[in-house]
C-alpha cells in the first residue's frame, strides 16, 4: 500500500531535516531504471529476433497472408518514416532516434514512477531497434533502411519496434492527462 500512496503523492522524502526514511530512495529509483531497462532491453531484442527471422525466412518470398487480405507479413525495407515519406531524409531519423534515446537517458535518472518506467522503456527499446537498422543496414552506415513487415490492410507496414515507440507514446499521453509525473508526483493541472 506504501508503494500506492507513493506513486500518487510525491516522491519520497525524509519527514523532517536529519530524520531517516523509512525505506531508502535509492533502491527505488533504481528498480526503476531497471524496470525500464528490462522493458526496452524486451522490446529490442523481440523486435532484432522478429527482423532476423523475416529478412532470412520472408524477404524475397510472397507475402504470408495471416488474416486474410486484412493482415499479411511483407518484407521490405522502409529508408523513410511511417507510409514511407522522407526517404531522402533517413540520417536525420537516425539522429533523432540518437536524440530520443539520449533523452530517456538523461530522463531515467529522476525516474520514480513504475507506469513511466514501462512507457519510457518501450519507447527506448523501439527507439535502439530502429536506430539499430538506420546505423547496420544497407546501404550504409547512418542511412540503413529499416525492415518493416506487419502490412495491415490499408495502413503503413511497419515493425514491431515501431508498436513499441506507438505504445509507448500512447502510455507517456494517458500519463500526463492524469497528471503523473515521470518523478511519481501528481498535479491537478
Amino acid at each position: 500500500m506504501a508503494e500506492a500512496e507513493r506513486i500518487i503523492s510525491t516522491p519520497d522524502i525524509p519527514e523532517a531535516a536529519g530524520a531517516e526514511p523509512s525505506e531508502p530512495s535509492a533502491p527505488k529509483g533504481h528498480r526503476r531504471i531497471a524496470v525500464l531497462l528490462g522493458v526496452a532491453l524486451f522490446a529490442y531484442l523481440l523486435d532484432l529476433g522478429s527482423k532476423i527471422l523475416v529478412v532470412t525466412k520472408l524477404e524475397h518470398h510472397e507475402p504470408i497472408e495471416v488474416i486474410g487480405d486484412w493482415l499479411r507479413f511483407e518484407a521490405i525495407r522502409n529508408a523513410g518514416a511511417a507510409f514511407g515519406f522522407g526517404e531522402a531524409f533517413t540520417v536525420i531519423f537516425t539522429v533523432i532516434a540518437a536524440a530520443v534515446i539520449v533523452v530517456i537517458i538523461r530522463l531515467a535518472r529522476k525516474l520514480y514512477s513504475l507506469p513511466w518506467a514501462i512507457a519510457l522503456g518501450l519507447l527506448l527499446g523501439g527507439a535502439l531497434g530502429n536506430l539499430t537498422d538506420r546505423i547496420f543496414r544497407a546501404p550504409g552506415v547512418f542511412e540503413g533502411a529499416v525492415v518493416d513487415f506487419i502490412a495491415p490492410k490499408g495502413f503503413a507496414v511497419f515493425n514491431l519496434a515501431d508498436s513499441a515507440i506507438v505504445c509507448g507514446g500512447i502510455l507517456i499521453v494517458i500519463l500526463s492527462f492524469r497528471g503523473l509525473d515521470p518523478d511519481g508526483t501528481v498535479h491537478k493541472d
